[in-house]
């Protein structure tokens, strides 16, 4: 075997290690000045990154679930209980791809067949670690790796942990035979890397034939940004190749910033009848590990580099996570402005058919005519005003009038108008969230048309007005000199006028759209309530039941807005959820730099 990068890795204190720290770096928890700070800001990213939330489908929210389970799954597997624990065990996690020798290693560094090596692949089995008997009760009590089932016998469960103990290894270090990286197992894959970042050290074995493949080089380079300590092992490599492919692959590490990670090149060799390697094959390696092992300081120095490096890399990914909440937010605001915005347009369409005349046409204009006189008195309204006084007092005092007629087309005219607008609106609201994925994601079938009850509650909010329009008639002309003022007659003709005066204008003057569908209509509605109450009194009753109107139609339109904004808040994140993600990311980075992992002790 042949051992490349830095030369302290032949003897002494493991060049990893070295590299990590002084030498006198505490081991005990306590001489971390800050480490309760940090551990409190640490349970307050967690809750933080707990409250995020990545609903909508956009591009961002796939990785943001993907990174905000990883950062939960670190923090709960190893930044907690390792800062709670700096002279726990050094756990060393056996990363590599499939048929890489990852168990085969591990077996023969404790010199005991421990982790069954898979024949078949895929294999789905438990992860296996190995310890010596003295540290079992650290890693049996769960405070590591807390989401994982103890157990001392293997199963099919990946979420099962069997603990198994070799007296051949040293106290104070562990090894994790993890699953395979690239594994076709979804689950195998996943576990592989929580496992690996639970890990102090990273010991990644590859092979001649694979160590170029592209899946280990990304879990690399993602190590490499957590500042996580790594030692490689080439593994089965032909003696004649031995000297080219290693240089290869030290080239490459080198390109990833990774030449300072020892490694170690195992030559093609046969296993015994224990299916073990050689031990001139493992003494290299396994010697590294004895020295690691038995230097307390260089253990320490590898947690706290490891531990310094997973800490860094919170903030920037918190970060990501923060942006992409964001993201989820402007976009449920987008979408929500669609809605609005499509529901604010239908009511701007009942308020100028309110204006233009445009509900005075047809049955309503038939019924109005009846209701007053017939053709001939508009022709000549203008030169018989004073007639015209005469003959509504007339009405007033007792001769009835079509008003049920009237009345009832005013209603089928406005619920008609009140349902076209809801059904227009209810189609642009819908084209407008599935022309976009996320809105897309939340629609449901039943939104493309209006609620099953608008037609009722259009028809209730018309009567509700119309007798709200009597109610005002009857209290604005209680005061009033007019001929049989108390009789129901009297207020309803005089209800049924105001609303023909809503449809017809809000100020009184005929525009050209009423001209042209009956110049007289306007004036006939304004001069028989002036006939009664007087100018100002006109203009006042009108304008009131005008603003009653589309308050009221505001409101049953914002009702079918809400079929959409209720999914839509479903979706949303709290307004405090980006701000308290970046805070609790500013904390702990703070609290880091205090307790001073990388150096020894505190700064500033």
């Amino acid at each position: 075997m042949t051992t490349h990068g830095d030369p302290a890795s032949h003897s002494g204190t493991p060049a990893v290690a070295a590299r990590t720290g002084p030498r006198d770096a505490p081991a005990d928890p306590s001489a971390s000045p800050g480490a309760e700070s940090l551990a409190a800001a640490l349970e307050a990213l967690r809750a933080a990154i707990g409250a995020a939330r990545f609903p909508l489908a956009l591009p961002s929210a796939e990785p943001a679930r993907r990174d905000a389970a990883a950062l939960t799954d670190q923090l709960d597997d190893y930044l907690l209980p390792r800062l709670s624990r700096l002279d726990a065990p050094l756990l060393v996690v056996v990363g590599g791809s499939t048929g890489a020798g990852k168990s085969t290693l591990v077996n023969s560094l404790v010199k005991a067949r421990v982790s069954a090596a898979g024949v078949l692949r895929p294999t789905t089995r438990s992860p296996v670690l190995v310890c010596s008997p003295p540290d079992t009760s650290w890693f049996r009590q769960g405070e590591l790796l807390p989401g994982l089932t103890r157990s001392n016998e293997p199963s099919e469960d990946p979420r099962t942990l069997q603990i198994v103990t070799a007296p051949a290894l040293p106290a104070g270090l562990a090894f994790l035979d993890a699953p395979d990286i690239d594994s076709v197992v979804d689950a195998n894959r996943a576990l592989a890397g929580q496992l690996l970042a639970a890990a102090d050290l990273w010991l990644f074995v590859t092979t001649a034939a694979r160590y170029a493949d592209a899946v280990p080089w990304e879990l690399l380079r993602s190590a490499r940004a957590r500042g996580t300590v790594i030692a490689m092992v080439l593994d089965r490599v032909p003696p004649e190749a031995a000297d080219e492919v290693s240089a290869h692959l030290s080239e490459m590490l080198a390109e990833q910033g990774l030449d300072q990670a020892p490694l170690f090149v195992l030559p093609e060799t046969r296993v015994d009848g224990q299916g073990l390697l050689p031990e001139r094959v493992t003494t290299p390696l396994a010697d590294w590990f004895t020295r690691l092992a038995a230097d307390t300081n260089a253990r320490a120095a590898v947690v706290r580099q490891t531990l310094d490096g997973a800490l860094a890399a919170l903030h920037p990914t918190v970060e990501g996570l923060a942006a992409a909440a964001e993201e989820q937010l402007t976009t449920v605001d987008a979408l929500d402005e669609r809605v609005r915005a499509a529901y604010r347009g239908a009511h701007r369409t009942v308020e100028q058919g309110l204006s233009d005349g445009r509900l005075l046409r047809g049955e309503v204009l038939a019924r109005w005519q009846e209701f007053v006189g017939t053709g001939e008195f508009f022709r000549t309204l203008e030169a018989r005003i004073g007639q015209l006084r005469d003959r509504m007092v007339a009405a007033l005092t007792g001769r009835p009038a079509p008003a049920a007629g009237l009345r009832s087309a005013i209603e089928s005219q406005l619920v008609t108008l009140l349902r076209g607008v809801a059904a227009e609106a209810t189609e642009q609201a819908y084209t407008g969230w599935k022309a976009h994925p996320a809105g897309a994601g939340l629609l449901d079938p039943a939104l493309a048309r209006p609620g099953e009850d608008l037609p009722a509650r259009a028809e209730r909010l018309v009567r509700d007005w119309q007798r709200g329009v009597l109610e005002l008639v009857r209290t604005q002309g209680s005061d009033k000199r007019f001929v049989a003022r108390t009789a129901a007659y009297a207020v309803n003709a005089t209800g049924l006028t105001v609303m023909i005066a809503v449809f017809a204008s809000t100020a009184f003057i005929p525009t050209g759209l009423e001209v042209a569908t009956g110049a007289g209509t306007t004036v006939a509605a304004q001069a028989v309530l002036q006939a009664i109450f007087g100018d100002q009194a006109v203009r006042t009753l009108a304008a009131k039941a005008r603003t009653d109107l589309l308050d009221r139609v505001r409101t049953l339109l914002d009702d079918e807005a809400g079929r959409y904004l209720t999914r839509s808040a479903t979706a949303r994140l709290d307004t405090e959820t980006v701000g308290a993600l970046r805070a609790a990311a500013d904390r702990v980075e703070t609290a880091r730099r205090r307790t001073g992992l990388t150096t020894g002790g505190p700064t500033g």
